[in-house]
């Protein structure tokens, strides 16, 4: 070693030098996934943190406005006045059916917790992306915790459904089936949670989606008899048969059966709508499950 090299080295008159060896085998990429089991412990141990997150979020929509929360249940009460104008008055399709306006509000507020959960969910990852990037957590919790918010902020809606079918005549009359009601809530619940993870990770993989999922809300929501009675205007028995297994219509259906007209649903329908609730959280939920080292990437 040369002279020069001598005078610069930095151990000169440091007698002892002690090296202390760090083990990395134990680290592991932020945002790795781990096994399925490993991932739904992650979740429960931060369940206070989705409920919190959720009830904190779940009025705060609206507060930009100058109504703030009373949107929660204006914006459908206005959607089903402007329906009940264009199809219930002007196209007809009020006739044949029995109490056609608490029809038509039990369809545009229930469909409403659909559509709304879709479309949330078409836009939560990239919403969520700073929190995403910033800290380790298992991403699903972000979408588990909208469908929690979508839940909490259906209560005021469902209230004001439920008391407007009472005193708009003709009134709906309240029986002991009504206690099913909070059942198909439920399911309903359980399927827009499948939902969301699905819209969640599409949407997070290819963004555009979110300008397809909101034309195809659209589309649903007219396939689905919230403003007509699919049973009057499709006779063909086997795309009648179709339109049967859309869970939008089986919840519009059992609602309907339940809160207005008193008599308890086709077992059909409760079977096909508690097999989209078990079965679409669940796949939904492995779909989102293996994406997850993808969000958050650029």
């Amino acid at each position: 070693m040369s002279e020069r090299a001598r005078t610069l080295s930095p151990l000169d008159g440091v007698d002892d030098v002690q090296l202390e060896v760090v083990d990395i085998s134990g680290l592991k990429p932020v945002g790795q996934r781990v096994s399925l089991g490993a991932y739904v412990h992650q979740l429960w141990k931060r369940r206070y943190f989705i409920w919190a997150d959720s009830r904190a979020r779940a009025f705060a929509g609206n507060r930009d406005t100058l109504l703030g929360r009373f949107w929660l249940v204006g914006k459908p009460v206005l959607d089903g006045f402007t329906y009940f104008l264009i199809f219930g008055v002007l196209l007809g399709t009020a006739r044949g059916v029995e109490n056609y306006i608490g029809f038509l509000l039990i369809g545009v507020f229930m469909f409403s917790f659909t559509s709304g959960s879709l479309n949330g969910g078409a836009t939560v990852m990239i919403a969520g992306k700073n929190l995403i990037r910033a800290f380790s957590f298992p991403r699903a919790s972000i979408p588990l915790a909208l469908a929690l918010r979508q839940a909490i902020s259906m209560f005021p809606v469902v209230i004001t459904m439920l008391i407007m079918i009472m005193v708009i005549p003709p009134h709906a009359k309240v029986t002991w089936l009504w206690a099913l009601f909070p059942l198909v809530f439920l399911l309903q619940l359980s399927f827009n949670t499948g939902l969301i993870l699905y819209a969640a990770r599409l949407t997070s993989a290819l963004p555009d989606l979110r300008m397809i999922i909101g034309f195809a809300s659209r589309f649903w929501m007219y396939g689905s008899g919230v403003m007509y009675s699919i049973e009057r205007w499709v006779t063909h028995p086997k795309a009648l048969a179709a339109m049967e297994l859309n869970p939008a219509f089986c919840v519009l259906e059992i609602s309907r059966d339940l809160l207005l007209y008193g008599v308890m649903p086709d077992i059909k329908l409760w079977l096909t709508l508690t097999a989209w609730a078990v079965v679409t959280p669940i796949l939904g939920f492995l779909y989102f499950w293996q994406g997850e080292e993808e969000y958050g990437r650029e």
